[in-house]
């Protein structure tokens, strides 16, 4: 509960086939639910750093190639 408070929900991607799937879907049952921060499918990822601050929220489309230079930066005390 207290890491999507921290960050909400930042949306699908839409490029992505799975992506475009999951904002559809969703649409279709609340045309209002980006708006909200719950976690809306598996393998949403939070990056958060050695302080215990919330970076990053990654979506389940996200790739590990989109993940990387915020893991970088953070690895590199750049966050």
């Amino acid at each position: 509960m207290w890491l999507k408070s921290q960050k909400g929900f930042c949306g699908f991607n839409t490029e992505d086939k799975i992506g475009k799937f999951l904002d559809e879907r969703f649409k279709k049952q609340d045309p209002d639910y980006a708006k909200n921060p719950d976690i809306k499918w598996n393998f949403t990822k939070f990056l958060v750093s050695k302080d215990g601050s919330v970076l990053q929220r990654f979506e389940p489309t996200a790739t590990a190639v989109d993940m990387e230079p915020a893991i970088k930066a953070a690895l590199n005390g750049k966050d």
